[in-house]
């Protein structure tokens, strides 16, 4: 190990992602939420029936739900949103209801009147997306996303 034959390379190790409502193991199939009824069969968490015996858990939405947690936040802000609030509101609860369907991990935990904004959080960064799309697409105005890898959270800024 004389003469270069010995290099060490100084390296960061980086850490493996921790998001505590993901599922350390395998659940045991069927699994049901004891909360919402959300089935865990095929390895993904859907609205399916099953007439077998199942072990029950929290899914992980409930759980964020219980920890008041959100994975998703949108701020609306603007004049705009005041004069059809109600027209808004309805196309961001029928985004919910379309993304639901399929991914029942995907929900509104509130819609918050705050000083200045409206804040609408969410159990999932997917559904987050859709929405801040969804009003960028239907109403105009300006939209941007912030997405944190490490903290697997993302938060939206929809104003006109």
């Amino acid at each position: 190990m004389t003469n270069g034959s010995y290099r060490r390379k100084d390296r960061l190790i980086k850490e493996e992602r921790h998001d505590v409502y993901k599922e350390k193991g395998k659940l045991t199939e069927p699994t049901l939420c004891s909360e919402c009824g959300a089935l865990f069969v095929n390895g993904r968490w859907s609205w399916k029936q099953t007439e077998e015996k199942a072990n029950k858990v929290l899914c992980p939405a409930c759980k964020r739900i219980a920890d008041k947690y959100p994975a998703g936040y949108i701020e609306i802000r603007g004049t705009y949103f005041k004069d059809h609030s109600d027209e808004i509101l309805n196309l961001i609860r029928n985004t919910e209801k379309q993304e639901k369907e399929e991914h029942p991990l995907e929900r509104i935990m509130a819609i918050t009147d705050e000083k200045d904004h409206t804040l609408v959080t969410t159990t999932g960064i997917h559904l987050a997306r859709r929405i801040g799309e969804a009003l960028s697409r239907s109403h105009q105005g300006d939209f941007s996303i912030n997405y944190s890898e490490d903290e697997n959270l993302i938060r939206g800024f929809w104003e006109r």
